[in-house]
């Protein structure tokens, strides 16, 4: 009896030795399939003391998060029950080789109507971090986004300490009446239309607003813990600084790319971006505000009023009222943005390497600017619109992906301008005469493969402005930036090819340029265009056609069968 157990605990010692070596060998984890479904609906929602309908997805204001892990397949049934047309782009996704998931209306997809339905089907691979998710279609972006979350591989930890939990932080405008009508009437008219009577951090304006009690957004914390703030620029229209009242953030990621950290007291946050940062809870335990108000450094309009949120310690009473920060920029603080974006370097680890282009074959350059075109019926006679190297974009009615890949022509025209057809002094004196724009749709052909920079240079033409460009299907580097006009002979000297922060989406300053380098190496079409949406409409906007390449997974995707149809 006594060899029976003795011999019974020897095996079962085995076992779970052999099992528990077996759980010391790392196995591949495969990638998960996560399906999501997007109906998209009217709501009747209340802010500011009044209510209205609005565009949402699943009735929720903001829409859905999307949880992910990197190497994950996506599908997404979009389901539109609503009168408008609708589109739905993933942004700072990269798509290789599938622009028919990318989504902007009539660049890689014709939009789902009314009744219909579109599957978008995407591999999410080489990134994680914080990106979103919006409508790419009119101003339908206003209430139809979220958030995305792409957590890094299982096993694979953050370059940065654990926090304790995570937040999303989604910053966004609110308008009293409709979006669409408001930008209807602006159309109409050829002039602006009506900026927004709020702002908002998670759909919410905060108590600075009337009838906000229950439009406050509150996040709880512990003191002594760290937390990680995902933060969303979803805003229309307006770059914003955003702040926490007594309590520094140390900012580890921007664009779903990590960054050396560095700790800052404020962020600039330009619309499309994303921006990761920690937060200690370690000050007095009490209510603290998060607010977030409009940067604009040029002569123009803005919404300047501050939205906030509440920063509250566990256990601290609801009575207590919250400190405002006052290290929250100067609505046209300079020199904070200016400075604020040079401490921003990609983290270059063995890990996650800056592969920065050091050998150009495509030199561009594109002037950034402001026009006035002819109209009859508008209000002057005149309607404003916005162009680069003085095309105003025109969008087609067939999908440029479509009319690519399917080789239709009459679409599209490959002649867009490498640079401006006449030269001028970009920046001087501000310019008021023959404004005019040429129009059309006019892409330019970049070659597979292929290294290319791209300088974005701000003009006087009406007045200089900060714009924010995004760059659809890629990342690129930053590698310089500057105030006044580019200087082709000295200004490349300056750049920073070691360690340049990488994003989807960056800001050319007011009265200056932005020169950014990228390798095209995801055929297809790929949208670009300013990522303020007055300025998108006006025709700031351009795509890219990058041709295939001569290997088997070098080329487009045979198209999705229930792409939807113009």
């Amino acid at each position: 009896m006594a060899y029976q157990m003795m011999s019974f605990r020897s095996q079962t010692c085995l076992l779970i030795f052999l099992f528990g070596f077996v759980g010391l060998i790392s196995f591949p984890v495969e990638a998960a399939l996560k399906k999501y479904q997007f109906d998209v609906q009217m709501k009747n929602v209340s802010r500011l003391c009044h209510a209205k309908p609005i565009v949402t997805v699943n009735g929720r204001f903001p829409g859905p998060t999307i949880y992910v892990r990197e190497g994950d397949r996506v599908q997404i049934n979009v389901t539109n029950h609503v009168k408008y047309n609708i589109s739905i782009h993933w942004h700072g996704l990269k798509q290789y080789r599938n622009g028919w998931a990318d989504g902007p209306a009539y660049i890689t997809q014709c939009p789902i109507q009314t009744g219909g339905s579109y599957t978008y089907d995407f591999n999410v691979t080489g990134q994680r971090g914080t990106l979103w998710w919006h409508a790419h279609i009119l101003w339908l972006r206003a209430t139809v986004y979220g958030a995305i979350v792409i957590m890094p591989k299982q096993g694979t930890p953050f370059p940065f300490p654990q926090p304790a939990r995570e937040f999303e932080i989604v910053l966004g405008e609110w308008w009293h009446k409709d979006v669409e009508e408001i930008e209807n009437q602006g159309n109409q008219m050829g002039l602006p239309p009506n900026m927004s009577d709020a702002h908002t951090i998670n759909g919410k304006p905060g108590p600075l607003f009337p009838c906000s009690e229950k439009h406050t957004y509150a996040m709880e914390v512990e003191k002594g813990k760290t937390y990680l703030l995902r933060i969303i620029n979803a805003a229309l229209n307006d770059e914003l600084f955003f702040s926490i009242a007594g309590h520094n953030m140390t900012v580890v990621e921007v664009d779903a790319v990590y960054t050396k950290p560095f700790i800052t007291q404020s962020i600039l946050i330009g619309p499309g971006q994303t921006t990761n940062v920690l937060v200690k809870a370690n000050k007095i335990a009490s209510r603290y505000f998060i607010a977030t108000r409009t940067f604009m450094d040029a002569p123009l309009s803005v919404d300047n009023k501050t939205a906030t949120a509440i920063f509250q310690y566990k256990g601290v009473s609801n009575t207590i009222i919250p400190s405002l920060p006052t290290t929250l920029p100067n609505a046209n603080d300079t020199n904070f943005a200016l400075n604020y974006g040079k401490k921003i370097r990609s983290l270059n680890s063995a890990k996650y390497p800056a592969n920065v282009p050091l050998k150009v074959d495509r030199n561009l350059f594109y002037t950034i600017g402001l026009g006035m075109n002819s109209c009859p019926t508008c209000i002057n006679g005149t309607r404003l619109v916005a162009s680069l190297n003085n095309v105003t974009f025109v969008m087609p009615k067939t999908a440029l992906l479509q009319a690519h890949h399917f080789d239709i022509k009459g679409v599209f025209r490959t002649d867009f301008p490498d640079k401006p057809l006449a030269p001028f002094n970009y920046t001087g004196a501000p310019l008021t005469a023959n404004l005019g724009t040429v129009t059309g749709t006019r892409v330019s052909k970049i070659a597979f493969n292929s290294t290319v920079e791209l300088v974005l240079q701000d003009t006087n033409l009406l007045t200089v402005e900060s714009h924010p460009f995004h760059l659809h299907g890629y990342n690129f580097f930053v590698v310089g930036t500057g105030i006044g006009n580019f200087n082709p002979a000295k200004d490349p000297a300056k750049y920073n090819l070691v360690d340049p922060m990488e994003r989807n989406t960056v800001g050319v300053p007011t009265g200056g340029w932005t020169a950014i380098r990228f390798r095209a190496d995801n055929p297809g079409v790929w949208f670009m265009h300013c990522h303020l949406e007055l300025h998108t409409g006006w025709g700031l906007k351009t795509a890219f056609v990058v041709e295939d390449g001569p290997g088997q997974d070098q080329s487009v995707l045979p198209p999705p069968k229930d792409l939807p149809k113009c």
